[in-house]
C-alpha cells in the first residue's frame, strides 16, 4: 500500500462524476467547520471585555446587548456578501470589485493575519481552558502542546475539508449543548436578579455620567466593548468559502450565517450575563468561563465531572475554531494568488483538492506567533482584532458604496444601505477604539505585520505584472496568427525521431522551443509531439463549468501548435491530462510516450532572469527542473531551453 495515500487517502479525480456533492458543505457541516471560529472566540472574547470593565462590572449588561446586537448587523451586511459574491472570497473580492485593487490587498493582508492569529489564539486559550483543571506547576508545558495541537490540525486538514470536520464534529455537539444548557440554567435560576442587575446598571451608568461626562463613559463602554470583538469572528468565514458550499449555494450560505449568528449571539451574549450574575472574579491559572462555570456547578464530585467534562469541551471547541482557519484562510489565499497578489503555488490543489502550500504556510505561520507570544492569550487578542475589524469595515464600506451607485437601478437599496453603513459605523468605530486604546499594548505589532504583507503583496504584484507584459510582447512575436490549415500534411511515423515538448499556458515559451528545436536539429526530427497538463486549481475547481471551460482552453491552446507545424508540413500531435498534481500526469504521459516512440528526446522551455533572485525564483514554481529530475532517474533524455527576461 502507498504510504502517502495510507496517512492523507487516495487521490481524488476532480472529474468524477458526483464529485462536487461529494466534497461541499451541506448548511450544518458549514455551520461547524466555519462557525466554530466565532463560537470558539466566546471562550475569550467576552473575558476580555468584562475584565476592561474594571471594578464597573454592571456595564456588562450593556456588553451582552451590544454583542448581541452587532453579530446580526453585521451577519445581515454579510448576507448581501453572499448575494453579491456567490463563488466566495469574502472581503477580499467586495473590496477589491467595490472599492478597488488597493482596498482589496489590504482587506486581504488584514485577512491572512486574522486566520494565522485564528489558529494561534484558538489553540492557546483552548490549552489555557484544558490546564484550568490541571496543578499549576504544569503550566510551563502548555506552549508544547499547543504546537503538536497545531501539527495534528495541519495533518487532519491534509487529508481534506470535510473529512477534518468529520473527526471535530462530536466536539463541536457537544460544546453547543453543553453551554446552551448552562448559559440556560445559569440566566434561568438568576432571572429574578437581572431585573435588579439591569436597575443597578442604568444607576451606576448615570452617576458615571455625572463624574466623568456622557463622552468618557462611552468611550470607557466602547473599549471594553472592542476588547470582546473577537466573539465576531467566523461571520466573514462564510463568504470567504461560499464556493465549498452545497447549491444552491447562497441559499446554503445565508442558512449557514443564520445559524452561526444565533447560536454565537447567544453563547457570546449569555455568558457575559453569568459573569455578572454569577460574581465572576478572575483565579490564577483559570479562565473567567472555568470560574463561573464552577460557580454554577458547585463543588460537589458530580459538579466538578461536569465541571472537567464542560471545560474539555472548551478546549476543544477552541481546538474546531482553530480549524476555521485552516479552511478559510487558504481560500484567502488562493484567491489572492489567482489575482497575481501572492505566489501562484499558492492556488495550486493536492491530490486530495486541498490547498496544500497555504495549509502548510498557515500552520507553520501559527507556530511561529505561539513562539514568540509564548500563548499569551490576552496579547494575541489585541492583534487578532484588529485585523478582524480592518476587513469587517472595507467590507461594509464597499457594500455601502455600492447601494449607492445602484440607487437608481434597484428598487430596495436605501433599506440595504442602510443595514450596510449601520455595520460600517459600528465596525468602523470598534476598530478605531481598539487601535487607538491598544496601539502601545501590541495593535502598533498587528498594524506592522499587516503592512509586511501588503508590502509583500504590492512586490509581488508588481513583478508579475512586468513579467506579463513582456511574455505578451513575446508572443506577438513570437506566436502568429494562423493561416487556413491545408489537409496535406505528413502524418506521425512512430518508428522516426520524435521530439516530445512539453508546453504550459504560455505559447511564446512553446514557441520559442519549437523555433530552437527546428534551428539547430534542421530535418532531424520527423515528429513534434506537444504535452501539457491543465492544472486544476483554485479557479478552476468551482464547479463542472469551471473544469469543462479549462478543458476547453488547454485543447485550444495545444491545437494552435500543432496547427503550425501542419501550416510548415510537420508531423505533429498532442496530449493532454487534467489534475491536481501536473508532475503526476506528466510522469503519466510520459511512460506511454515512451513506448510509442522509441527515438525520442524531450524539451521544455523555462523562464530565466538577467538578474536571478530567490524571490524570482519563488514566484515561479519551476516544473521543468522537477520534471527533469525525474526523467533522468528513468534513464530519458531532456533538454531545458531558457527564455531569459531582461528583468
Amino acid at each position: 500500500m502507498n504510504i502517502k495515500n495510507f496517512i492523507f487517502g487516495k487521490s481524488l479525480d476532480p472529474f468524477k462524476p458526483g464529485l462536487f456533492k461529494h466534497v461541499t458543505l451541506i448548511a450544518l457541516l458549514a455551520w461547524i467547520g466555519l462557525g466554530a471560529d466565532g463560537l470558539s472566540s466566546s471562550c475569550y472574547g467576552p473575558e476580555q471585555a468584562y475584565l476592561a470593565l474594571g471594578q464597573h462590572t454592571s456595564l456588562a449588561i450593556f456588553i451582552a446587548f451590544g454583542i448581541v446586537v452587532s453579530i446580526f448587523i453585521i451577519a445581515l451586511g454579510y448576507n448581501q456578501v453572499l448575494e453579491l459574491f456567490p463563488s466566495g472570497g469574502g472581503g477580499y473580492r467586495v473590496a477589491t470589485q467595490l472599492l478597488g485593487k488597493e482596498a482589496g490587498v489590504i482587506s486581504g493582508s488584514a485577512l491572512l493575519v486574522d486566520y494565522v492569529l485564528t489558529i494561534a489564539i484558538s489553540i492557546a486559550s483552548g490549552v489555557d481552558a484544558l490546564f484550568s483543571f490541571l496543578p499549576v506547576t504544569w503550566q510551563g508545558h502548555k506552549l508544547l502542546i499547543e504546537i503538536l495541537l497545531t501539527l495534528m490540525l495541519i495533518f487532519l486538514n491534509l487529508r481534506g475539508m470535510k473529512e477534518s470536520i468529520k473527526v471535530l464534529l462530536p466536539i463541536f455537539m457537544g460544546f453547543v449543548l453543553s453551554h446552551f444548557a448552562l448559559i440556560a440554567y445559569g440566566i434561568g435560576t438568576h432571572h429574578s436578579g437581572l431585573v435588579a442587575t439591569t436597575h443597578h446598571a442604568f444607576k451606576e451608568t448615570s452617576l458615571l455620567s455625572s463624574s466623568l461626562g456622557p463622552f468618557v463613559l462611552l468611550a470607557f463602554i466602547l473599549h471594553a466593548y472592542s476588547l470582546g470583538s473577537g466573539t465576531y469572528t467566523g461571520l466573514e468565514a462564510v463568504s470567504n468559502n461560499v464556493n465549498k458550499l452545497a447549491e444552491p449555494r447562497v441559499h446554503t450560505g445565508k442558512l449557514t450565517m443564520f445559524y452561526i449568528a444565533l447560536s454565537l449571539s447567544f453563547v457570546a451574549g449569555g455568558i457575559t450575563l453569568l459573569y455578572l450574575l454569577w460574581n465572576a472574579v478572575p483565579e490564577a491559572g483559570k479562565t473567567l468561563n472555568a470560574v463561573v462555570f464552577h460557580n454554577i456547578l458547585g463543588s460537589s464530585s458530580w459538579g466538578q465531572s461536569a465541571l472537567m467534562i464542560t471545560l474539555l469541551f472548551e478546549a476543544g471547541i477552541l481546538l474546531v475554531g482553530a480549524n476555521t482557519g485552516f479552511l478559510a484562510g487558504p481560500a484567502v489565499l488562493a484567491n489572492m494568488a489567482q489575482d497575481n497578489w501572492l505566489p501562484s503555488r499558492f492556488r495550486l490543489l493536492s491530490s486530495r483538492l486541498v490547498t496544500r502550500n497555504g495549509i502548510l504556510l498557515f500552520g507553520l505561520c501559527a507556530i511561529l506567533v505561539l513562539l514568540i507570544s509564548r500563548g499569551k492569550v490576552d496579547w494575541l487578542v489585541v492583534l487578532y482584532s484588529i485585523n478582524v475589524f480592518i476587513t469587517f469595515t472595507l467590507t461594509m464600506l464597499g457594500l455601502s458604496t455600492h447601494w449607492i451607485r445602484c440607487r437608481s437601478s434597484h428598487p430596495h437599496w436605501l433599506r440595504s444601505f442602510l443595514l450596510s453603513g449601520l455595520g460600517f459605523l459600528v465596525t468602523a468605530a470598534i476598530l478605531t477604539i481598539t487601535v487607538l486604546t491598544k496601539f502601545t499594548d501590541g495593535g502598533w505589532v498587528s498594524l506592522a505585520i499587516t503592512l509586511g504583507v501588503i508590502l509583500f503583496c504590492c512586490a509581488v504584484k508588481h513583478h508579475y505584472l512586468k513579467v506579463s507584459k513582456i511574455l505578451k510582447i513575446l508572443q506577438t512575436d513570437l506566436a502568429p496568427p494562423l493561416k487556413a490549415v491545408t489537409k496535406n500534411y505528413p502524418e506521425c511515423d512512430t518508428t522516426q525521431p520524435t521530439a516530445i515538448i512539453l508546453v504550459d499556458e504560455n505559447k511564446a515559451m512553446g514557441m520559442h522551443t519549437l523555433y530552437w528545436i527546428i534551428r539547430h536539429f534542421p530535418n532531424h526530427f520527423k515528429n513534434y509531439i506537444f504535452v501539457t497538463v491543465g492544472q486544476v486549481d483554485i479557479k478552476s475547481f468551482q464547479g463542472t463549468h469551471a473544469l469543462k471551460l479549462m478543458t476547453k482552453e488547454v485543447e485550444s491552446h495545444l491545437d494552435y501548435f500543432v496547427k503550425y507545424c501542419h501550416q510548415h508540413h510537420l508531423a505533429s500531435k498532442d496530449y493532454s491530462a487534467y489534475g491536481p498534481d501536473v508532475l503526476e500526469k506528466l510522469m503519466n504521459i510520459t511512460q506511454k510516450l515512451r513506448n510509442e516512440y522509441p527515438q525520442h528526446i524531450f524539451f521544455a522551455g523555462q523562464i530565466s532572469f538577467q538578474r536571478d533572485s530567490w524571490f524570482k525564483r519563488m514566484l515561479h514554481n519551476g516544473v521543468a527542473y522537477t520534471f527533469q529530475r525525474r526523467l533522468h532517474s528513468l534513464g530519458e533524455q531532456i533538454i531545458l531551453l531558457p527564455m531569459r527576461l531582461d528583468i
